[in-house]
């Protein structure tokens, strides 16, 4: 089924509420849409029922958010970025980029079939021909029409670094000199093979060197996919953060406000000194700048992440905090097991490495003499007409072997060779060095990651003492049991401990996507991470 909402849902307003699909798209779990424009969701294998179910859901959500305006959690966002972003438009565009240099590779292994045509060829010159009446050379005016057809099949054979071929000619030639006539040329078929006995075979190295150039730019598309997720995590709580401070600016105000009307009556009485009463007031000042600033924070943060996302300009979003994680067990030995296996940067250094092998392989055959077989069997024949041209066919062979050995050339192959060879010393220690690199990265951030897992919960607990103690604290300065420092302290403590559990989230989930980046693997469901990539890119 094909269902499109802007049919659906009256209440769809395109442009606005596209990116509110999210919700129902995880619902649904359709196929990877690629159009903006379009709103389509693919349905694949789903009964009605749950389809009005998800209609209803989607209808509740766009009529409850209003126009422009949507609720993300970080699983929204996430998805939303790996579908809709710049960036991952552009990951898409890369791998599909190494997907058809791998199809080109696969096709060349495949019979390659071609026509070469010369429908028209004439000539107008002198020659010199042979008069046997005088015994003497002499200059004659010939003029002269040709064309030709030839239809050639080739097979490279990987393994031994040759081509097979296999071909079929026709010429045909008209003289309009002293000598007038018709003749044509016929090869029906002709089979040979030719290679290099002695050389540099290029097939072989492709077969080894072309599936991993594949597979990398697969884990490349993965490893990209996984940074965008990274980023999004960036971009979502910079937003809750600047919400967070929005709020509690807005709440410091309206505290202050309060505050100051009570620190005024308490002072009409003598309860308080105009110092505490000034204080009260600066306090109500500050919070009222706090709050423009926050304001100015937030449509930063929203523009950054709604940008980032792919979404319009003037959508209002509000991210909801994902709740306290679950706590996941993370083996740093399977961790770099998988780091390994799955690195693209690793396996862009096995590439380099296998590259400089073959260049290897190649100065050093080429340094010495080389070799070089073309044999081929097959019919020919020459009449005046078309027809006889194919009849009764005249055996035709060859069988060539050349021989190319360099004598002096002031060492320029031995230099290419030694070049060749340290620039293959050179990759190995490189790839070495990565793959180092790569399994300290693995080890520090797993550990961080154990880290932010306690730390998620030291910072809840934090929080919820900061929000109890600020309360305590601001009833007994209402009844004149605390002072205004007293309240100051006890309110930024809240603050603080807020904006460090945001910041511990943040941190947590950085640290979550960056394993996954690291090592491709999913922890959570203990599986790799799955990407269809056909199905994702449309190619087939």
């Amino acid at each position: 089924y094909t269902l499109f909402l802007h049919d659906a849902l009256p209440i769809w307003n395109a442009g606005q509420h596209f990116c509110d699909t999210a919700c129902l798209l995880s619902y649904l779990q359709p196929a990877p849409f690629e159009k903006r424009g379009e709103q389509r969701v693919i349905i694949e294998n789903m009964n009605i029922e749950r389809l009005i179910i998800a209609i209803a859901l989607f209808a509740g959500s766009v009529a409850a958010s209003g126009a422009g305006r949507m609720v993300l959690s970080l699983g929204d966002a996430v998805r939303l970025a790996n579908d809709s972003s710049l960036n991952a438009f552009r990951n898409r565009n890369l791998y599909a980029s190494g997907y058809w240099e791998w199809r080109t590779f696969k096709a060349n292994r495949l019979p390659g079939m071609s026509l070469e045509l010369t429908p028209a060829q004439y000539y107008r010159y002198i020659t010199t021909r042979y008069d046997s009446q005088q015994d003497v050379d002499v200059f004659r005016s010939q003029q002269m029409y040709t064309a030709s057809a030839g239809l050639t099949v080739t097979q490279n054979v990987d393994f031994l670094g040759g081509s097979l071929y296999l071909e079929s000619d026709l010429e045909y030639m008209r003289n309009f000199g002293a000598m007038k006539g018709n003749q044509f040329s016929s090869v029906p078929v002709r089979l040979g093979y030719r290679q290099n006995l002695i050389g540099y075979n290029a097939f072989r190295w492709e077969k080894r060197i072309e599936p991993m150039k594949y597979e990398k730019v697969k884990r490349e598309f993965i490893y990209n996919m996984e940074t965008v997720s990274e980023e999004t995590v960036r971009h979502f709580f910079a937003l809750a953060l600047a919400q967070t401070e929005f709020r509690l600016a807005k709440e410091n105000l309206a505290a202050s406000d309060t505050l100051l009307i009570i620190g005024e009556r308490r002072f009409s009485i003598a309860a308080i000194s105009q110092t505490d009463l000034l204080t009260l007031r600066l306090d109500k000042v500050n919070a009222e700048n706090a709050l423009e600033n926050a304001r100015i924070e937030i449509e930063r943060a929203r523009l950054s992440l709604a940008t980032y996302l792919g979404l319009d300009s003037d959508t209002e979003i509000e991210v909801v905090l994902p709740g306290k994680p679950a706590a996941i067990n993370i083996q740093e030995d399977r961790a770099l097991v998988y780091a390994r296996e799955n690195s693209p940067a690793i396996m862009s250094k096995r590439q380099t490495v296998l590259e400089a092998q073959r260049d290897v392989n190649k100065t050093r055959v080429e340094s010495m003499f080389n070799l070089s077989l073309n044999a081929s069997v097959g019919f020919n024949q020459v009449a005046r007409t078309f027809g006889e041209a194919y009849s009764h066919p005249l055996r035709q062979d060859l069988v060539s072997l050349s021989l190319s050995i360099p004598l002096v050339d002031w060492g320029v192959r031995k230099g290419k060779y030694n070049i060749a060879r340290n620039n293959l010393n050179v990759a190995q220690i490189a790839a070495r060095q990565e793959e180092l690199s790569m399994e300290q990265d693995v080890v520090i951030t797993i550990r961080d990651f154990n880290s932010r897992q306690r730390l998620v919960g030291s910072a809840a607990e934090a929080l919820d003492l900061a929000d109890r103690a600020y309360a305590q604290t601001l009833q007994r300065f209402i009844i004149g049991k605390a002072d205004i420092n007293t309240l100051t302290l006890s309110h930024s403590r809240q603050q603080e401990a807020s904006k460090n559990y945001i910041t511990s989230l943040q941190n947590y989930w950085l640290s979550y996507y960056k394993i996954r980046k690291l090592t491709l693997f999913d922890f959570e469901l203990g599986v790799p991470i799955p990407t269809d990539f056909d199905r994702t890119l449309g190619v087939k």
